[in-house]
């Protein structure tokens, strides 16, 4: 096992009804800045049940941050935090929204003159010294980003991730209620994200991490079991709070101290969605099953213990059971009512130049837990993804 360092101080308050304690954790003089995506929020009722429990309090509103969030969107909301003298953001949505507010966070209180300087510069997110408390009132379960100090922001035509110790939030209320009324082709995104954070940081090389490979194959197996259930009964409420527990434990840090870590689907699919605008989570089904495939030699040991200890495979050959391990994941995925060929979504072979381009300018040119997962092999990946 590598030496790590975990740090996580987010206080996660779980299960129904638990948005009337968010008064307790906001202080009662502060002026709260809500921010959100579309209007379900509103067609819900959650923004009224959010505003209801902060009673008091000043609250100044910003909504309309999109589904992979975009850099102009979030510098209007900048502008609002100083205009308007706001010294608490409550993220209030999924992964975006809250990955939107972390950028907002950290482009307030940075010093420089441009902004964007935070997607491309880890120097310049490390300048900054302080930061607005955070909270986040959770409506999606998928990208985990409630627990953690990541966030990704679209700009021109990438995606860009920004990691800082000031985005973890300070606390994250998790309510499995809230999210019953989501459309299932969202949580069918959700799970597969969380499935792939999870197997990004287990399906790599043999680390001696035990205990971050068994908690890692119990939020594989788990999502195996809830997945389709929690599709076809949303209202399901163990199977829904099974889903947002393990999205969330997906990607705080725990499954991957101490462990290799292979990003290199995130890395492929967020080319996919800032190229083409294909779900994040689809992006995810499409190139997962590809690159195992490509990959095989170099994640033997770990996808033969996947097969085993996840999908209970016995079969004695080996290559075999790899095979078989990379079939029944993409019959997972698609059980869940998501293709996973780029055909499926009308892409065709002429698009792969664009993609293999995209990566090679945003410096993503020897990737993976080994990098050595160049260019000519990220273009046959998308060629077995065809």
């Amino acid at each position: 096992m590598f030496n790590f360092e975990f740090y996580n101080p987010t206080r996660v308050i779980f299960g129904k009804g638990q948005i009337d304690k968010l008064h307790s954790q906001i202080s009662k003089d502060a002026k709260v800045l809500i921010l959100y995506g579309g209007g379900s929020v509103k067609k819900f009722g959650t923004l009224d049940m959010v505003k209801k429990s902060l009673k008091d309090r000043k609250i100044v509103e910003f909504g309309g941050i999109e589904p992979n969030p975009r850099y102009e969107t979030l510098m209007k909301a900048v502008d609002i935090v100083k205009k308007e003298d706001i010294d608490f953001l409550l993220a209030l949505g999924g992964g975006s929204v809250i990955d939107g507010t972390k950028f907002i966070n950290l482009a307030a209180n940075y010093t420089g003159n441009n902004k964007a300087e935070l997607l491309t510069n880890p120097k310049a997110v490390a300048s900054i010294t302080k930061g607005l408390p955070i909270g986040t009132v959770l409506t999606l379960p998928a990208t985990g980003s409630e627990m953690n100090m990541g966030a990704v922001v679209s700009y021109k035509s990438g995606k860009f991730p920004v990691f800082s110790p000031l985005s973890f939030p300070r606390f994250s209320i998790l309510d499995p209620t809230i999210t019953y009324t989501l459309p299932l082709t969202q949580v069918a995104n959700g799970i597969v994200d969380t499935f792939i954070h999870t197997v990004e940081q287990y399906v790599t090389y043999p680390a001696e991490g035990r205990f971050q490979d068994r908690t890692a194959e119990g939020i594989l197996q788990t999502l195996i079991e809830i997945g389709k259930k929690t599709i076809d009964n949303p209202k399901d409420y163990d199977a829904r709070a099974n889903l947002v527990w393990c999205a969330t434990m997906g990607l705080n840090g725990l499954i991957g101290a101490g462990v290799p870590q292979d990003w290199t689907t995130h890395t492929m699919g967020h080319e996919l969605t800032a190229l083409f605008g294909i779900d994040h989570g689809k992006t995810l089904a499409i190139l997962q099953p590809a690159i195992w495939s490509v990959r095989k030699d170099k994640k033997r040991d770990k996808l033969i213990q996947y097969a085993e200890r996840v999908w209970g495979i016995t079969e004695e050959n080996d290559d075999l059971k790899i095979d078989l391990a990379i079939e029944k994941t993409r019959e997972f995925f698609e059980s869940l009512g998501i293709k996973t060929r780029l055909s499926d979504y009308g892409l065709t072979s002429d698009k792969i130049d664009l993609v293999v381009s995209n990566l090679e300018n945003h410096g993503h040119t020897n990737i993976s837990e080994t990098g050595d997962l160049t260019l000519s092999i990220s273009r046959e990946i998308l060629e077995k993804a065809m």
